[in-house]
């Protein structure tokens, strides 16, 4: 897995970029502590795979 746009991510996840920041919200102490700020763009692969796996989101599709 590589780095992502919060974007392109939101994009796999079928939903709105503004709701996929309110699902990010809802684990900011978790995302925090991996690098990921509110206004972070890019997501760390290891926050990626996180996220994706939280909101059972497919990483093939990214």
């Amino acid at each position: 897995m590589r780095s992502y746009l919060k974007s392109e991510i939101a994009r796999a996840a079928g939903v709105s970029y503004r709701t996929f920041q309110r699902w990010l919200q809802q684990n900011r102490a978790i995302l925090s502590e991996m690098g990921v700020m509110p206004r972070t763009q890019l997501i760390p692969a290891k926050a990626a795979q996180w996220i994706c796996g939280q909101y059972g989101i497919d990483e093939r599709e990214l």
